[in-house]
């Protein structure tokens, strides 16, 4: 017993200081994109070529979808000019799928909290159902992982429960598969209103890798009414937490970041 005591002391205290102190993240971390439109050249697509799900388009100045993109490298490389990076911002929630679009010039609104008379009812507390509607486990696993002690999530108010009818709304991973587009459906159906949705990861915000096959829905939002968009793939477990304090109001305000040159 003395021995499990000392080892505990050793241990120190495990959980992020998180949101009050700024995130510890991985020097190989892919954040937000990044554009400078000054050293892009007039013409070139390169960028949009290279790009796996079409998440970059090109009408004179480039445009860039946060709800497609998959945080990989393809983009950085492809360019000649070296006008992309993937920056160390790790704050990608939003209220609107149109938020994610960026256009030059333009920043990333940050998610709202919840407003009217489902942020009375529900407060700054969340029971969510998780639902995985045919993802890769690649989401799935960065949710779960914020119900260990070094995230925490209960410390804020936010469960996960095993029914939906006790859920105040889902959390949906996945690109929501034709077999799982009627299983979504009813666990919509059962969570008791007021209700929300999350769709947490590139596939449920548009399908990612996954869009326009003829077995996936693109998306949860084509299922139902999405609330919150938290963009990645998988997105780091703190941007996930970010995006669920900023729906509860535990970050307060919706700056705008990442802005492009």
């Amino acid at each position: 017993m003395a021995s499990l005591l000392l080892t505990r002391l050793r241990q120190g205290k495990r959980t992020l200081p998180f949101p009050d102190a700024e995130p510890n993240l991985p020097d190989r971390f892919r954040g937000l994109p990044v554009i400078d439109q000054s050293r892009c050249r007039v013409g070139c697509k390169a960028c949009v070529d290279a790009c796996p799900t079409e998440a970059i388009a090109s009408d004179g100045s480039l445009q860039i979808d946060l709800g497609r993109c998959l945080f990989c490298p393809e983009c950085v490389s492809a360019c000649p000019e070296k006008a992309i990076e993937l920056s160390h911002e790790h704050r990608l929630a939003a209220s609107t799928r149109t938020d994610l679009l960026l256009k030059p010039g333009q920043t990333l609104k940050l998610a709202d909290r919840l407003a009217g008379e489902i942020r009375r009812v529900l407060g700054r507390s969340l029971k969510l159902r998780q639902v995985s509607a045919g993802g890769c486990n690649g989401c799935e696993a960065d949710v779960n992982v914020l119900n260990t002690v070094v995230f925490d999530l209960g410390r804020f108010g936010i469960q996960f429960v095993a029914s939906p009818r006790h859920a105040d709304g889902l959390l949906i991973t996945g690109p929501v598969t034709r077999n799982m587009y009627l299983a979504l459906e009813k666990t919509y159906a059962a969570v008791p209103h007021p209700k929300i949705v999350i769709a947490v990861g590139a596939c449920a915000i548009s399908g990612g890798p996954f869009s326009d096959h003829p077995e996936v829905l693109n998306g949860a939002g084509n299922v139902v009414p999405i609330d919150l968009f938290i963009a990645g793939c998988p997105p780091h477990p703190i941007t996930i937490l970010d995006g669920l304090l900023r729906l509860t109001g535990r970050i307060e305000g919706s700056a705008a970041v990442g802005k492009s040159s």
